[in-house]
């Protein structure tokens, strides 16, 4: 399951993905970063072109939304 699956059903903080992030750096992993955190292209987009903090609202507001 991935970092973003665990975190839309709230099995996973957002710091998670800063640790998740080191370990793909240093691993043999051929996938990108963003398939390996389970990110769609827009949030990838957000994380890259804004920050941390916009991707982690964006996320929190998605999840919310699915649990409405």
């Amino acid at each position: 399951m991935t970092f973003r699956e665990r975190f839309m059903r709230y099995e996973a903080d957002f710091e998670e993905i800063f640790d998740l992030t080191d370990k793909w750096n240093f691993s043999d992993e051929t996938c990108t970063l963003r398939e390996y955190l389970g990110l769609n292209a827009e949030e990838e987009d957000i994380w890259i072109s804004e920050s941390d903090e916009a991707l982690e609202a964006w996320m929190e507001k998605e999840r919310k939304e699915q649990t409405s």
